[in-house]
């Protein structure tokens, strides 16, 4: 049972208007925090596998550019890449330790990614930098396709993932082999590695 004070008719009124705009006011603030709850959810994750890409811009003087996604796979990581603008041949491919494409000869990506303090080598080397991605191999008009599972490379947060750093192509084949870079060249183009659309 409520209590409610002895009230003349006059205060009672006044007395159930204020009770009346309290009760009014509580629920509006009661929706607008309702509201903005809502409003703060996050977006849900994508269900599918984590998906990241990188788009390649060229270097002063070169033509070299495309796209290279990296897609988690049972078994490691699928990475296609498709590249145009490229002299035909070999071209040394790799993810370099920074995802920092701002320096003309792109210096400022660092070394090959290399977490593991292993020699250079090529993809399929028991022993190799997870950033060595081997070569693209382009055609008579400038365009390479790369297709494989890499078992080095990983999207997610631990010491070898490739978020945040960058995929750089070369202007040499590189040799897989010599140390520490492969022998590949001036870098000839350099695109950082994000999350994709929906990550």
């Amino acid at each position: 049972m409520n209590w409610k004070p002895q009230l003349d008719s006059r205060e009672e009124s006044k007395y159930d208007v204020d009770n009346m705009k309290s009760f009014t006011l509580s629920l509006i603030t009661l929706l607008c925090l309702s509201f903005a709850a809502l409003a703060q959810t996050p977006e849900p994750k994508s269900p599918g596998p984590l998906k990241a890409i990188a788009v390649l811009h060229p270097t002063a003087g070169n033509k070299a550019g495309g796209t290279v996604t990296f897609t988690e796979e049972a078994d490691g990581v699928r990475v296609q890449a498709d590249i145009t603008g490229l002299t035909p041949g070999k071209h040394g491919f790799h993810v370099h330790e920074f995802g920092d494409c701002s320096a003309a000869d792109l210096a400022s990506a660092g070394g090959h990614f290399n977490p593991t303090s292993k020699p250079h080598a090529g993809p399929d080397a028991a022993a190799r930098h997870v950033g060595d991605m081997g070569n693209v191999d382009a055609d008579a008009s400038g365009a390479a396709k790369l297709d494989y599972v890499d078992h080095e490379i990983s999207l997610t947060n631990d010491q070898r993932s490739v978020i945040g750093r960058s995929v750089i192509v070369h202007a040499k084949a590189d040799d897989l082999k010599s140390q520490p870079a492969g022998d590949s060249g001036a870098r000839i183009a350099c695109g950082v590695i994000g999350l994709a659309k929906g990550q």
